[in-house]
């Protein structure tokens, strides 16, 4: 019988130790209800809002991008929270997972090269926020306050996985409440233009544009959602994580979304997200502005850090791909230097000008790259191997699932290639099909079906049996429930 894992909140401790390796039994803890906390919180930020900012710079009127909003928040947040439900059972990083369906190899090169872009893409976008917000506060340069931003947020990371989860739970309840007053602020504090709520006809081309590009900044979180369940015990119900992720990630999501939508109609255009933000709140009363800024740039030092965190261990795992390497404190300080002068380098040479053309299409690029990616795992996790993999296989280039997953490989290959006539990346590149369709991307409802059908098909194989006898003899993994 193996360590009683505890439903107990882990004690006061200094930095976490693991990285990518198996998380043991007697080391799981808490409840499902703690993930809540963090994916609440996480769009209670200044990102949070910069989404719904961008959002309405897309052409479509206030309220149909609120509905697109609405639907894109929901639709994406379904496959995330499918992805948090991993956690538990294989208490494994997120990406860490996908090796059995594209190899050892293969992993490192198709998925988690993908994953480390999107790490740098939102930190970026972070790292610009955060420097215009502490320019705005204190008027030091952008760069200075990004660093001094980063530097709070590294050490945050540093820290790692209870961290993380005590800040967001202590986070929630203040975030809620100043983030309720910032939306009294922006409905009935003055600013809206006359006609603001006038629906006017749909235009489908810029609504899909909003409801793709809010669904990608929902299934951004899928490569590391589970990094943040897998301390919780294994017979943590499916259905319990799931729910603690879905609703609470939706809920602010949608909330915060359209906050930042109605900030910015209240707004002149083309101002960056930080600043619309303090217009809006100081209409309420003078100054509570700069408390806005001040309690969503906090929330955007969690972000950070879950964001550096989580590039971390897709960097310990693309290097241990190719030459294993020891899950030390070390190694994560140093990949987590490694992200923030990554992120600081990329932020300079983008600048906040070019924040919201920056943040959309690194977001729908980032998209079309994951979809094939999360229908390939999940249909692998859910249908195909129904939770039960060989962990020691997992970390062993040599073993059942091979270096190279020609079926997770090919699957997604095939996936992307037929999402890309229907893609649209705003200035960059329009899909023959989505061009006849005057500018409609419905890419992800192409590549999700393909890519996991095929991946299905492909799957019927595989050697199940003799892969759970090993489970079995394992005794690592209880049946998934």
């Amino acid at each position: 019988m193996g360590p009683v894992a505890s439903d107990d909140p882990a004690p006061l401790a200094g930095i976490e130790q693991h990285s990518i390796d198996w998380v043991p039994l007697s080391e799981r803890h808490g409840k499902p209800s703690n993930v809540g906390a963090i994916w609440f919180v996480g769009s209670l930020n200044l990102t949070g809002l910069a989404t719904g900012v961008v959002t309405l710079s897309m052409g479509a009127s206030l309220v149909w991008t609120v509905i697109a909003t609405v639907l894109g928040s929901l639709f994406g947040t379904f496959f995330m929270a499918f992805h948090s439900a991993q956690g538990p059972q294989l208490g494994l990083p997120q990406l860490v997972q996908s090796r059995p369906q594209f190899g050892y190899l293969g992993a490192a090169v198709t998925v988690w090269v993908f994953a480390l872009v999107n790490y740098v893409g939102f930190n970026t976008s972070d790292a610009l926020l955060s420097g215009q917000a502490m320019n705005l506060l204190t008027g030091m340069p952008n760069w200075l306050g990004y660093l001094l931003a980063a530097a709070v947020a590294t050490v945050i990371a540093l820290f790692g996985y209870d961290w993380i989860h005590r800040l967001n739970r202590w986070l929630t309840w203040p975030f809620v409440v100043i983030t309720a007053v910032i939306t009294v602020a922006a409905l009935f504090g003055g600013g809206l233009p006359d006609g603001v709520w006038d629906a006017g006809p749909l235009d489908l081309a810029p609504f899909m544009l909003v409801f793709v590009f809010v669904a990608g900044f929902q299934l951004g979180w899928a490569p590391y959602v589970s990094d943040y369940s897998r301390y919780l015990r294994p017979d943590v119900p499916v259905r319990s994580t799931f729910w603690w992720t879905y609703l609470p990630s939706a809920i602010s999501g949608i909330w915060v979304f359209v906050l930042g939508a109605v900030v910015s109609a209240g707004a002149p255009e083309g101002t960056d997200p930080v600043t619309a933000l303090k217009l809006s709140a100081d209409r309420l009363f003078s100054g509570f502005g700069t408390i806005a800024v001040v309690v969503l740039l906090v929330g955007l030092l969690s972000i950070m850090a879950i964001n550096q965190y989580g590039g971390s261990l897709t960097m310990i795992s693309i290097v241990d791909s190719f030459r294993p390497v020891k899950p030390t404190r070390t190694i994560r300080v140093v990949t987590i230097g490694i992200m923030l002068v990554t992120v600081g380098t990329v932020s300079t040479a983008v600048g906040i000008d070019q924040f919201n053309w920056f943040f959309a299409n690194v977001v729908v690029v980032l998209t079309y790259l994951f979809i094939p990616w999360t229908a390939i795992n999940l249909v692998d996790f859910f249908f195909v191997r129904r939770g039960q993999y060989v962990v020691k296989e997992i970390f062993n280039q040599h073993g059942i699932y091979g270096r190279w997953g020609w079926r997770g490989n090919l699957a997604y290959a095939i996936g992307l290639a037929c999402m890309a006539p229907f893609m649209v990346v705003t200035g960059l590149f329009v899909g023959p099909v989505a061009d006849s369709l005057g500018g409609v991307d419905c890419s992800i409802f192409v590549g999700l079906p393909v890519a996991g059908g095929l991946y299905w098909i492909f799957a019927r194989s595989l050697d199940l049996a003799t892969e759970r006898r090993m489970v079995r003899e394992e005794g690592l993994l209880a049946p998934l429930h």
